[in-house]
């Protein structure tokens, strides 16, 4: 298999052949002996002779070199991703989603830069705006998602970068990226995406004017809960910046993740097909009901940037959110515990669903809570993340949360 050298293959051919380039698959006398790359581990890579090591290529990609640098395992699984982001010249891999953004993040901004970030942010996003690039000298100012207007009015002279991210992980505004990209560049202002909700089959987001995309692999590309990595694709310019911050960095994923993420990634389109067409049809039966204020999935109509979502994307995903009416935590609370068939606990995007709280009041730093529309007293959500199990058992199941919920309201 070639890898990426032919782009006129769809999507779904894609994640099949590319990273499986046949030196990586076999050996010198048998190349492309095995369908996929096997586990090299190793930190010592070794050279027959000085010359060799003298000749050799020390910070080339796909060469042997050092074990930080990678080897087959980690540059099928970087190939591969590269393959699925148009416009894309080269992955870097990292440990995490959030060592990711970091790497991404460090890699365009300098002390006394200032740093534009969506109001909509996952948290630990936001929080590196308040320690990480605060103790570097950054400074972080946070805008609303929805609002091409301000953002534009919030760019200075020391604003070197944006970061969007799109739907929101919690309350899932779907920003203007090509809008708000277009007035990023036209400033000069670095555009980082994090694309990990509709990854690059959802959403191409170098062609809809990020400059970096970012991405979770933790999330679906794992898809089994049993893996953390994270990657940053871009063009030429921005690739040769992040693979030099992350050398300097040090990072570096393990050959073990990186074939179970290149293993998860075979199957991405299936689940992410599966997954979206599951948690539409649960949002849809979620609005129907009477305990429900809000539901906040960016492909239903009425959701926050559904419109653009509709314009600008081809896929979906599992994960939404829905508010209930009224403020009180604790019925909340009770809905997820009487819950059988959804997990609690953090992350998304693997086989199984999940069900979290969540109270974005907390969490904004530029916009309201709750979104305009919504009843003040309508407080308290739970985002979803759909997994692969059928539909059908799962409304039945939020059947019972939902009995769990109003028992609590009318004992409160």
């Amino acid at each position: 298999m070639s890898g990426h050298d032919d782009e006129n293959l769809k999507p779904a051919t894609r994640l099949v052949t590319s990273g499986r380039r046949a030196d990586w698959t076999g050996t010198p006398s048998e190349p492309g002996s095995v369908v996929s790359v096997p586990v090299w581990r190793a930190s010592t890579h070794l050279y027959p002779d000085t010359a060799a090591l003298h000749a050799g290529k020390p910070n080339a990609d796909g060469h042997f070199y050092y074990g930080r640098r990678g080897a087959p395992t980690q540059w099928a699984l970087a190939d591969a991703l590269t393959a699925l982001e148009p416009g894309a010249a080269g992955t870097v891999l990292y440990p995490s989603g959030v060592a990711a953004l970091a790497g991404a993040l460090m890699a365009v901004l300098r002390p006394g830069d200032v740093l534009l970030m969506t109001d909509n942010a996952y948290e630990p996003t936001r929080s590196m705006g308040r320690g990480l690039l605060k103790d570097f000298g950054v400074e972080t100012r946070w805008f609303d998602p929805l609002d091409p207007a301000a953002f534009e009015a919030a760019i200075c002279e020391r604003t070197k970068a944006v970061l969007l991210e799109s739907p929101g992980s919690l309350t899932m505004e779907v920003q203007d990226v090509p809008a708000l990209s277009a007035i990023a560049h036209a400033r000069g202002v670095t555009v980082v995406l994090d694309n990990t909700w509709a990854s690059p089959l959802g959403f191409p987001a170098l062609e809809r004017g990020a400059d970096i995309a970012v991405m979770s692999l933790t999330k679906h590309v794992g898809g089994h809960s049993d893996v953390m990595l994270g990657s940053a694709s871009a063009g030429e310019k921005y690739y040769a910046r992040l693979r030099h911050r992350a050398q300097q960095l040090g990072q570096v994923v393990s050959p073990d993740d990186a074939a179970l993420a290149s293993r998860g990634l075979r199957t991405m389109g299936l689940r992410l097909e599966r997954e979206t067409s599951s948690a539409l049809e649960i949002a849809k039966w979620l609005e129907s009901r009477a305990e429900i204020a809000r539901v906040l999935c960016p492909m239903l109509p009425g959701s926050p940037g559904h419109d653009v979502w509709k314009r600008d994307f081809s896929g979906g995903c599992g994960l939404f959110s829905f508010v209930f009416k009224g403020k009180d935590g604790a019925a909340r609370d009770a809905f997820i515990d009487a819950l059988s068939l959804f997990g609690i606990g953090f992350s998304w995007g693997g086989f199984e669903s999940l069900a979290t709280p969540i109270d974005p009041a907390s969490l904004r730093s530029a916009t309201a809570w709750p979104l305009p529309g919504m009843a003040s007293t309508d407080r308290f959500g739970v985002r979803l993340s759909i997994g692969l199990e059928d539909p059908a058992d799962l409304i039945a199941d939020m059947e019972r949360g939902l009995a769990a919920w109003n028992s609590a309201r009318n004992a409160a």
